[in-house]
């Protein structure tokens, strides 16, 4: 007879799919540091794109010191949020995409050149 084990989750889950909430960073020719910076929080899936799960909190830190450094790179964060599509989206940056709310659907738009 084997035993079961049952696994509980503290960590916010998606109503739809039961499945966690994540939490996605992308870094566009970014310095070196901020990638080791973000490693102590979350795993780099692929070169410059990272994804965890990190309380609000740990989030707004992050989003504080990644903005203040990032100069002339991009960086995107999109989190968890309470909407209809149970996500939101940051950018940072020059030459950067601007989240847009589009009658309560975020969009992603670029300034014409």
């Amino acid at each position: 007879m084997g035993h079961r084990i049952i696994r509980r989750h503290h960590r916010p889950r998606d109503r739809r799919s039961g499945g966690p909430v994540l939490t996605v960073i992308v870094l566009i020719a970014a310095a070196e540091g901020l990638r080791g910076h973000l490693t102590r929080w979350m795993i780099e899936v692929a070169a410059g794109v990272f994804v965890g799960n990190p309380s609000a909190r740990v989030r707004e830190k992050l989003w504080t010191v990644l903005s203040d450094r990032i100069h002339d790179g991009q960086l995107v964060m999109i989190e968890p949020a309470k909407n209809e599509q149970g996500w939101s989206i940051r950018t940072a940056g020059r030459d950067r995409w601007y989240p847009v709310d589009f009658d309560g659907l975020m969009l992603c738009a670029r300034e014409r050149r």
